[in-house]
């Protein structure tokens, strides 16, 4: 059914728009660039989900964030080097007729994410 993320900031309690963010896909270990994009207002990939039904196929997969760019553009002042700069989610697809939500919640100090719906 899909493939969607969503990012809240938690430092600010707020949707993390305007954070840059890349879609991979992941085969014998190599990462391969699908898309560049940029969250939307609402923290989420502009243009609805990243793959639409029946375009997501069984694999591996990476979201990579750029966490330390954006809280910077947010002022808010971090160390150097950044206590975490990119934040990249590895996650396999075993059933893709089911729609795979991977969220992202995180400050600058820390993250989770888990399998939503």
């Amino acid at each position: 059914m899909g493939l969607s993320t969503h990012v809240l900031d938690t430092m600010n309690g707020c949707p993390a728009a305007g954070m840059a963010a890349e879609l991979h896909t992941v085969e014998a270990g190599v990462a391969k660039l699908v898309k560049r994009f940029v969250l939307d207002a609402d923290g989420r990939s502009p243009g609805g989900p990243l793959y639409r039904d029946g375009e997501l196929k069984a694999g591996k997969y990476r979201l990579v964030f750029d966490v330390a760019g954006y809280f910077k553009r947010k002022g808010a002042q971090l160390p150097e080097p950044s206590f975490l700069d990119q934040v990249t989610l590895d996650f396999g697809v075993a059933q893709p007729q089911q729609h795979y939500h991977v969220p992202l919640l995180v400050s600058p100090w820390s993250y989770s994410t888990y399998r939503g719906s």
